[in-house]
């Protein structure tokens, strides 16, 4: 476990054990509106045709010139290939609708010797078909009508009489325009769109930026919509002021930062705060992902950096927000977070633009990341990203906050005391709030109550954190008495060990996956700092479930403590890598430092010598034994509760402190005289 997770409640499902932390979610603290994206090109494209915007976009078309070169000469290719198009579709058109025209008096021959099998007649024209075909095959004809008295006059001194058709101005002028039409559409809605889809930044859209923009009628977010967080908004504040009066805040001389960086673990609301500042000073907002900015196509991305700051220059005063920023600014120092040729080039351009634009023009980047230790340096330094600011996991009264945020928009039971939930919910984040109120509205939903209870809310941090309650899962008899007493054994101990967070429920449905019973205990407050014997009563409580078995069913233990095993065993070697807390290894680290913000296996590679590994294995062997042996005394002094524990719980399959007094703290704070 994390030093810094120590204000983390303990949940031991079925025999396993978990640690309530943070979880990975959305971005938010609060309920958000979805803001709407509107395209700023086409109508910038307009007012370029109407001449509006020649003058404010004539500084920037020498920068613009390179990826404006590459769209028009694809222009000029396409435009080229599709008049080739129009020709070969011209001439074929021409070929296959193409009719054999003979003279008049050829036509008065054939009928005379009666070789037409049907005609049709115009009031100019006249079409046929011949009974036999020409000499080439065909056996359609085509002529113009003729005035028979004068034909008759010219066919007695044998003249060949061919009429010459009216012409037909319409049929010319579609015969050219449709195809045209056709290839512009195909143009508009085929190649255009199929080419903004494509990985490689699309073929007109190569170098173009695929930032979405939010302009300040969509971004309605603003300070008082964003809770439990106040040090990151009071740092932003200076922010706000600059893009409303840029002016007056640097009447003394001083500068806005070009950069601030949002850091903190996921969910906790850093993509929230940048449209928040964004709303508060009323500008347009930037919003795109680093990960958008990576092609396969060396310069591509480099190119969409160019474009993107251009697009800001033109809006400013805005912000840029950068999501996942480690995605675009990973360290290019080979080695285990090194890079290529393509992110290389990207953050070169990124780094040459924050270096580039004045900040009196009032563009401001902002970027997030929870992964700030991948980072390149030259990134962070002053000058860049001037000021990191640590957006971290809300304190009690944070979540209180949060949780006003969110139960704004819920009908809420009379009586639901908030702040006792914000006490059920240590470690949890913004979005995990968010998605806790949600998920007790659903639970109030399904059982068609008017409003959402207390009891709703329990149910749903249950249900977020030990899954699913699954009441068709049978289990045999012995195997519901075994999870009763390893159950009953996690519960006792930690009741009568100091400093233990005090036991809530204790279940033996099965939730989850595998997961056939369940412990939470429920902190009394957050906790930043965890001493040596309160890590060692925590991997007692661990090792209840197995010393329980071990004690009722003699010696025969089962499966079911295997997580509860793995997680004693990852207390202990990080208490003597990590922490220093073993007299015979030393106060020394020989392990690799966790990940700040993403919670996750830190890695079981220790870096020391063979002899001194081996001190490591018997120093954590000794820490997991002895704490087993504390549990098993413990519950030999309670083994009555403990049969009467496992006995209720198989009756009732959940239990309270409340309903089994055994399981409550055993040393009570004495209460003042009355």
């Amino acid at each position: 476990m994390r030093l810094g997770a120590a204000r983390d409640s303990v949940f031991h499902p079925d025999c396993l054990i978990y640690l309530i932390g943070p979880r990975a979610g959305t971005e938010t603290d609060m309920l958000d509106k979805p803001s709407k994206d509107t395209e700023s090109t086409p109508g910038r494209s307009m007012r370029q045709l109407l001449g509006i915007d020649k003058n404010r976009d004539k500084a920037n078309e020498q920068k613009s010139k390179e990826p404006e070169e590459r769209k028009h000469q694809f222009a000029t290719w396409y435009i080229f290939a599709a008049f080739l198009g129009v020709m070969l579709i011209q001439s074929l058109w021409l070929h296959l609708t193409q009719i054999e025209t003979i003279p008049y008096s050829q036509f008065e021959q054939l009928l005379n010797d009666n070789k037409i099998s049907e005609v049709l007649v115009g009031s100019e024209t006249i079409q046929g078909t011949l009974k036999e075909p020409f000499p080439d095959g065909r056996k359609l004809f085509y002529t113009v009508r003729v005035d028979p008295e004068l034909a008759g006059k010219l066919k007695e001194h044998g003249v060949t009489v061919t009429g010459a058709p009216s012409s037909s101005f319409l049929s010319t002028i579609l015969s050219w325009v449709l195809p045209i039409f056709i290839f512009y559409l195909i143009w508009m809605y085929g190649i255009r769109r199929m080419a903004e889809r494509q990985g490689f930044g699309g073929l007109m859209a190569i170098g173009k930026s695929r930032a979405k923009v939010f302009v300040e009628t969509d971004t309605k977010i603003t300070f008082r919509d964003v809770a439990g967080v106040d040090e990151a908004k009071s740092e932003l504040q200076e922010i706000v002021a600059f893009l409303r009066d840029p002016k007056s805040f640097g009447r003394l001389g001083a500068r806005v930062p070009k950069g601030v960086l949002l850091i903190g673990p996921p969910g906790t609301g850093k993509t929230l705060l940048a449209r928040a500042v964004a709303g508060e000073a009323g500008v347009p907002f930037f919003s795109i992902s680093g990960a958008e900015f990576v092609e396969l196509f060396v310069g591509i991305g480099a190119a969409r950096v160019r474009d993107l700051f251009e697009q800001a220059r033109r809006a400013a005063p805005c912000i840029i927000f950068i999501d996942e920023l480690d995605a675009l600014g990973r360290s290019r120092v080979p080695g285990a977070y090194g890079g290529y040729d393509e992110k290389e080039q990207t953050l070169n351009q990124l780094l040459a633009e924050l270096d580039g634009f004045d900040p009196s023009t009032g563009v401001i980047l902002l970027g997030a990341t929870n992964r700030p230790e991948v980072l390149d340096p030259a990134l962070l330094r002053p000058g860049r990203f001037d000021r990191q600011v640590l957006v971290d996991r809300p304190d009690r009264s944070g979540r209180l906050e949060i949780l006003k945020v969110h139960v704004a928009k819920v009908q809420l039971a009379d009586g639901v005391d908030l702040d006792q939930i914000s006490g059920l919910t240590t470690g949890f984040t913004g979005a995990d709030l968010a998605n806790l109120v949600n998920e007790a509205a659903i639970v109030a939903t399904r059982r068609k109550a008017d409003a959402v209870t207390l009891d709703d809310f329990t149910a749903a941090i249950e249900r977020i954190v030990a899954g699913l309650e699954k009441k068709s899962r049978v289990l045999a008899p012995q195997e519901r008495r075994r999870v009763a007493y390893h159950e009953m054994g996690h519960a006792l101990v930690a009741a009568n060990l100091p400093g233990v967070d005090p036991v809530h429920k204790v279940s033996i449905i099965p939730r989850g996956v595998g997961a056939l019973g369940y412990t939470i205990q429920r902190p009394t407050e957050d906790r930043f700092l965890l001493a040596r014997h309160e890590l060692e009563n925590r991997v007692a409580v661990l090792m209840g479930g197995r010393a329980s078995e071990a004690l009722i069913f003699d010696g025969e233990v089962s499966t079911g403590a295997a997580d509860d095993l793995q997680r004693a065993t990852e207390i202990a070697m990080e208490m003597v890598t990590r922490y220093g807390m073993d007299q015979t290894i030393g106060p020394r680290t020989y392990s690799a430092p966790p990940q700040p913000f993403l919670m996750g296996a830190t890695g079981s590679r220790v870096e020391a010598s063979q002899t001194t590994e081996r001190e490591i294995d018997l120093a954590v062997r000794d820490i997991v034994k002895r704490a087993f042996d504390r549990a098993t005394d413990i519950l030999q002094q309670h083994h009555a509760d403990l049969d009467e524990g496992a006995r209720l719980l198989l009756a009732n399959e959940t239990l309270t402190a409340d309903q089994f007094p055994a399981i409550q703290p055993a040393a009570q704070p004495a209460q003042p005289a009355a």
